[in-house]
C-alpha cells in the first residue's frame, strides 16, 4: 500500500537548544539554558518574562548579532549561527528585520535616508521604495524629518520602518511599545499584526499585557529557559 505524502513546512525562523554565557572574572552567568523555539511565516510569537531572564540576550542570538555558546540558529534551511561575522550580518540584512529599543536610527540622516542607507547595505534587488515604507507604518509626511523632530511613537514607527527596508521574512523587535502610551502601543501592534498577515514571522521580546494578549502564541522566558506557551490572540 503506497501511504499519502505529507508536506512538512520548515519554520521561517528555528532555534535548537540555544545556551549562552557570561563570564566576569571567576563569575559566570548562564543567560539561556536551552531555549528551543520556531516561529512559521505568518505567525506572531510573544516572549515574556521578568528582566534578567534573558529576553534581550535570545533576541540577538536570533537576530545573529550575537552567537550562542551552543545551539544554532536556522532561518528557513539556512544555518545563521556559529558562521563568521560578516556572514551572519549578510544573513540578517537580507532575511531579518530588526527593531531595536533604541538605535535603529541614525541621528544625522532623514527618516527617508536611514531606510536608503540600510537597503544600500544589502544590495540592489525587489523591496518597497522609502516612500511606499513609511506610508506604511503612517509617516509618508515625515520622510525629512530627523530623528530628533520625532514623537515617542513616530520614532518606533521610523525604527519600524527602518527593520522592514528590506522586505524580511522574519521580525524581530525588543520592546517596540515599552514607552508609548495604550493608543500609540495598540497602532504599532497593529501596524505587527499587518505584516505577519502579508506572511511576515514575527517575534516580539515585550514585558506588555497588551503584547502577550495580542500574540498568537506567548512563551514565558524565566532564568533563561522557557516555563510554558499559551495562546493569545486568535
Amino acid at each position: 500500500m503506497r501511504l499519502a505524502a505529507v508536506d512538512v513546512v520548515t519554520p521561517v525562523l528555528r532555534a535548537e537548544q540555544l545556551y549562552r554565557f557570561y563570564r566576569a572574572g571567576a563569575e559566570e552567568t548562564l543567560a539561556l539554558r536551552g531555549v528551543s523555539l520556531s516561529v512559521d511565516a505568518g505567525e506572531t510569537v510573544a516572549v515574556t518574562g521578568p528582566s534578567g531572564s534573558g529576553k534581550s540576550t535570545l533576541l540577538a542570538c536570533l537576530s545573529g548579532i550575537d552567537e550562542p555558546d551552543g545551539g544554532f540558529v536556522h532561518l528557513g534551511t539556512e544555518r545563521m549561527s556559529h558562521r563568521p561575522e560578516m556572514e551572519r550580518a549578510a544573513l540578517r540584512g537580507r532575511r531579518i528585520g530588526v527593531l531595536l529599543q533604541a538605535g535603529n536610527l541614525m541621528p544625522h540622516l532623514t527618516v527617508a535616508q536611514n531606510i536608503e542607507l540600510v537597503q544600500r547595505l544589502v544590495g540592489r534587488r525587489e523591496r518597497p521604495t522609502p516612500g511606499e515604507i513609511l506610508d506604511a507604518v503612517g509617516l509618508a509626511d515625515r520622510m525629512r524629518a530627523r530623528p530628533g523632530q520625532l514623537s515617542g511613537g513616530e520614532a518606533t514607527r521610523a525604527g519600524l520602518a527602518v527593520a522592514l527596508a528590506n522586505a524580511p521574512s522574519v521580525l524581530l523587535a525588543d520592546e517596540p511599545t515599552g514607552e508609548l502610551d495604550d493608543a500609540t502601543e495598540a497602532a504599532i501592534l497593529d501596524l505587527l499584526r499587518r505584516r505577519a498577515e502579508a506572511g511576515c514571522a514575527v517575534l516580539v521580546v515585550s514585558h506588555s499585557g497588551a503584547v502577550a494578549g495580542w500574540a498568537d502564541r506567548v512563551l514565558h522566558l524565566r532564568d533563561g529557559a522557557f516555563e510554558t506557551a499559551e495562546s493569545g490572540a486568535p
